[in-house]
């Protein structure tokens, strides 16, 4: 019984082992992504963003989290992959920054 139980768990953690590498290789990357929106639900709270605005700001970050997503669906982000992901949050960064700060207020 002990052998059964010791296998089971060793069974286990080898298969939460790579979910784990592959959650901490992309750490940073997810809590940009999150500070990112973080940024755009303000400005929607705010009325710093009009509804047109925020929605272009959401696909934005939708099409970075699939980036982010094939990158990591062999279980590894290479340092290539890492970088194209960055400038693309790089870009929607910059586009944040932009929108909250123009002229155009929501009603």
């Amino acid at each position: 019984m002990k052998t059964v139980t010791f296998v089971t768990a060793v069974v286990l953690a080898g298969l939460a082992l790579p979910a784990f590498a592959q959650t901490s290789s992309t750490q940073r990357i997810d809590q940009r992504q999150q500070n990112q929106q973080q940024r755009i639900d303000q400005g929607v709270k705010s009325g710093q963003l009009t509804r047109k605005e925020a929605e272009r700001l959401q696909k934005e970050q939708a099409r970075i989290q699939k980036m982010e997503s094939k990158a990591a669906a062999d279980g590894k982000v290479t340092r290539k992959e890492r970088a194209k992901i960055e400038q693309a949050q790089d870009r929607a960064s910059k586009n944040i920054a932009r929108e909250r700060h123009d002229k155009q207020v929501r009603k």
